[in-house]
């Protein structure tokens, strides 16, 4: 038969037809087919068990045709198959059936089919195509596969499996020699501690670590939702990074971090730059410019100009330290079924519950501040618990409420719907309320409780040695009459409309009353007095400073 007649029967033949025909007239034998001259980077058939050659259109195309158990060479690269067509010409090859290819120490894959350009290195493989790099597994429908790059690219679907994480995308870049791969368009990252779906990602099956590129939302088993544009997760090491504002929504505490750069070491979240931690559950706010989470526990420590705010409707708290630390009661505790007497202070604190939606409390250390509309503050030391809504302030704590200044070594301020309802000082309790130029009335006692109405001060009841100095007014005019210098073990001062309206002394009474031409302003003054005005925060505003 002419190689002209031979042609016409090809061309009329579909081309598994024709391999089936070309199957049937073969020889047997391990015959090994070796090009001349420099096969460096040439491939070779190193072995099979039957092979037909032909010789097709011209003398300058042959095709040869190899089948049963294949096995193929090129530099490093070996590959195998059950069939397979090679044309010198071109410098093409396909094969068929149990396609596979191992390169060197990179990757391996396996197909159903293959065409292969020799000179450019370059496999097209399709049909239940899978590659290895010895750590992940990607399978896919077809894939462009770089030999001399070692880079593989799937643009109709892609599956990548490590260990118990799986990775989806329509397209995908995988770069076998550094054991990285780009994933893009509807990529999801499946694993037993979170879930992420981005639109573009890259991940590295060596070092299991995952690298966030583009807007990407992540959802923790806790069901934690965390949204970045750039960062990094190693699923090894728990170690993790997100940038460009990312935020942390924890949905069943009600709670959002949102900061410059949020790092995560195993359970703890650390947000630098311009941090927001904000608490819908409790109401309360946190910002600073380094800020420390535990999502296990919940606490959170924040420092660089830490501010807190505890929301109401018209006249939120304004809390500014050091440092600022918040925690579950429970933690300090532990769950009671009874009444808690806190060991510090001696107030006792009802039964606390894991579930309690007060079950927090906040500690503030170093230059603490409090500020709202109706009552301001400082000392260097602060606890708050919200299941009984107390302030205690220690060392040299300072109080202020309009023109009223109240001094103690240790005070608690009780609030009711985050206002105002009580204050209590102990020992060198002193209050002081400003009349006028260089003008002050004094009452100073060992134990001073004041009482607030509406978040104005109402009453100041003194016990214990209570000495005043209070300026005396005529009825009708409001005009000042004399002085008023009494002691007394227990005295109740009254207001009206936030300013002092009149002493009662209740026992051991003793003191003199002073014309006002008897005694200057300046020299009215109890022993321990100041007026600490210059520390007063003044506005809200001052607080972010």
């Amino acid at each position: 038969m002419t190689s002209q007649s031979l042609k016409g029967i090809f061309a009329t033949l579909p081309k598994l037809v024709l391999f089936a025909l070309l199957l049937i007239i073969y020889r047997n034998g391990n015959a090994q087919v070796t090009i001349a001259g420099d096969t460096t980077n040439l491939l070779q058939i190193l072995s099979h068990t039957r092979q037909l050659t032909l010789q097709t259109v011209d003398d300058s195309t042959q095709l040869t045709i190899v089948a049963g158990n294949v096995k193929l060479k090129q530099g490093n690269t070996l590959f195998f198959c059950d069939s397979c067509v090679k044309n010198d010409r071109t410098k093409l090859f396909e094969a068929w059936g149990n396609v596979r290819i191992v390169d060197a120490d990179t990757a391996t894959v396996t197909a159903n089919h293959l065409r292969y350009f020799e000179d450019k290195q370059l496999a097209f493989l399709d049909g239940n195509v899978k590659l290895s790099d010895g750590h992940g597994v990607l399978t896919t429908p077809d894939l462009e596969y770089d030999m001399m790059t070692n880079i593989g690219i799937y643009k109709k679907g892609g599956r990548v499996v490590n260990g118990k994480t799986v990775l989806t995308s329509k397209e995908g870049w995988y770069y076998a020699d550094m054991k990285d791969v780009y994933f893009k368009k509807d990529v999801v990252l499946k694993d037993p501690a979170y879930n992420i779906v981005t639109d573009s990602l890259l991940y590295n099956t060596e070092s299991r670590t995952a690298r966030f590129i583009s807007y990407t939302t992540i959802t923790d088993s806790s069901q934690n939702v965390i949204k970045t544009r750039e960062g990094f997760y190693n699923q090894v090491t728990k170690q993790a990074e997100f940038g460009q504002r990312p935020t942390i929504l924890d949905t069943k505490g009600r709670r959002t971090v949102t900061g410059d750069r949020i790092t995560q070491n195993d359970s703890i979240y650390m947000v630098t730059g311009r941090g927001v931690i904000v608490d819908s559950a409790q109401g309360v706010t946190i910002i600073g410019d380094k800020i420390f989470q535990n999502k296990t526990t919940e606490a959170v420590l924040a420092t660089q100009k830490p501010l807190m705010i505890v929301k109401q409707d018209n006249d939120s708290i304004y809390i500014t330290a050091d440092t600022l630390f918040t925690a579950k009661l429970t933690a300090l505790y532990g769950t009671q079924d009874s009444i808690v007497v806190d060991t510090v202070s001696g107030l006792k604190i009802a039964a606390i519950g894991e579930k309690d939606s007060t079950n927090r409390y906040f500690e503030a250390f170093r230059n603490v501040r409090i500020f709202n509309d109706s009552i301001q503050a400082v000392c260097d030391s602060m606890f708050y618990s919200f299941k009984d809504s107390v302030f205690r302030l220690y060392d040299n704590p300072i109080v202020w409420a309009q023109n009223s200044q109240i001094t103690g070594d240790t005070i608690h301020l009780f609030t009711k719907n985050k206002k105002p309802e009580k204050v209590e000082a102990y020992d060198n309790s002193f209050m002081v309320n400003k009349m006028d130029t260089d003008a002050y009335n004094q009452i100073k006692s060992r134990r001073m409780d004041g009482y607030f109405i509406d978040g104005n001060i109402d009453s100041v009841r003194a016990r214990g040695f209570a000495e005043c100095i209070y300026y005396l007014r005529d009825d009708a005019d409001s005009s000042y009459t004399g002085i008023n210098e009494t002691k007394s073990d227990i005295m109740d001062i009254y207001f009206v409309e936030k300013e002092l309206d009149k002493v009662v002394f209740r026992s051991q009474v003793t003191g003199t009353i002073w014309p006002l031409s008897h005694k200057k302003p300046s020299e009215m003054r109890l022993e321990g007095f100041q007026w600490l005005e210059a520390r007063r925060p003044k506005t809200k505003y001052e607080m972010f400073e």
